[in-house]
């Protein structure tokens, strides 16, 4: 009988082990996102009747779903505009020429990913009012209209608020507070493109016995980061910033503060590096700067998901110097990311740029099929 229950014990055991290899090796937990950016906001909805545009909304949906994905990186306000019922915000120009569209696609979005078991997470370019420098591109109905001719906004390689005004950061704050009345899983900022280093060159005078314009730019954007967090805690909902993957550029070009956010519990939630290089890159070796961004998150609390380069599949990647064939000789190098990650310490999942360049076969080069197939066999 204690030999009969000793075998017992053993079977039980071992069944355990399994199962629990099984999941880590799965990752069924971890976030596995799939970016919808205003590129196909725009080619798959704009000025579409609401059943045509419902329907590619459908697609959208069940494609990302086919492919054990669960979550959809939506953006929702690519500018200084929207793609949901704002009123603060104008219709965005990628959904619509008119001043409104047929229905309301974010929260349509929402609805139909949540029916599939699929998360939203509300993807927003904080500062951008424009990607061109034409002013004429901007509504008399946008917030920035009133700003045209003063120095809350810049004008160069496209138009951007200046983030050292206090009205700015208010109207970025009211913006999130809006789309949080929607039943979003999470809010994500993009990287920070602080335009120029003296867009806030009055503000800085008051203060520039005080500090350096160094430090001034890293304080406002954290001003901002902390406010904005501050709003999506009082709504549970998860808050995070997907900052360029290069650590040094988001102190000497975008000023964002990520070794502050991650060494505290008042910035961010969670933290999606773009991580858009090959094992072989150069400057930038993958293993080598994921453990960097594992190194830099000093709260435990906060979780690691990176953004993949899935657009760079069969290209040349010229900034890689010596590992620019990387990603033409190989067609598994994304596989092999994620697989890298997963014993990551702080990883919790992935995202993959961007839906075009997985799902329509006219953007594919001659290593896409194999690449996704090689991913989905990971994912199952």
């Amino acid at each position: 009988m204690k030999r009969i229950l000793l075998l017992l014990f053993l079977i039980i055991v071992l069944i355990l082990l399994v199962n629990k290899k099984e999941i880590k090796e799965n990752n069924i937990s971890e976030l596995r996102g799939i970016y919808i950016s205003y590129i196909e906001i725009s080619k798959y909805l704009n000025d579409k009747d609401e059943i045509s545009s419902k329907k590619e909304i459908d697609k959208m949906i069940d494609n990302i779903k086919i492919i054990n994905c669960n979550t959809i990186i939506l953006q929702v306000r690519p500018s200084t505009d929207s793609i949901y019922n704002s009123k603060i915000f104008p219709v965005s120009k990628y959904l619509s020429s008119k001043e409104s569209y047929p229905f309301d696609v974010l929260k349509y979005f929402i609805e139909k990913s949540h029916e599939q078991n699929l998360k939203v997470i509300a993807w927003i370019n904080p500062y951008r009012i424009s990607t061109t420098s034409n002013i004429n591109e901007i509504k008399e109905n946008s917030p920035a209209f009133k700003y045209i001719d003063s120095d809350v906004v810049y004008i160069g390689n496209g138009i951007f608020f200046n983030p050292a005004k206090e009205e700015v950061k208010q109207l970025i704050i009211d913006g999130v507070k809006e789309v949080l009345n929607y039943k979003v899983d999470k809010i994500l900022f993009d990287d920070y493109f602080y335009p120029s280093n003296d867009i806030d060159i009055l503000e800085y005078e008051k203060v520039k016995e005080k500090k350096t314009i160094e430090e001034f730019h890293l304080e406002n954007v954290n001003d901002l980061i902390k406010r904005v967090h501050t709003e999506c805690k009082k709504k549970n909902i998860p808050f995070g910033i997907s900052p360029d993957g290069n650590i040094e550029n988001n102190y000497n070009k975008n000023y964002a503060d990520v070794k502050q956010w991650l060494s505290s519990s008042e910035y961010v939630d969670f933290i999606m590096p773009q991580l858009y290089y090959g094992f072989n890159n150069t400057t930038k070796p993958f293993i080598k700067t994921i453990n960097e961004w594992n190194e830099l998150i000093k709260n435990k609390d906060i979780d690691l998901y990176i953004a993949l380069a899935f657009y760079k599949v069969g290209t040349i990647d010229t900034y890689a110097k010596d590992g620019k064939d990387e990603w033409i000789n190989n067609n598994n190098i994304i596989m092999k990311e994620i697989i890298y990650s997963r014993n990551i310490t702080h990883y919790k999942g992935f995202s993959l740029y961007r839906y075009d360049n997985i799902f329509d076969e006219s953007n594919f080069t001659n290593t896409s099929y194999s690449e996704l197939k090689s991913v989905k066999r990971i994912l199952k």
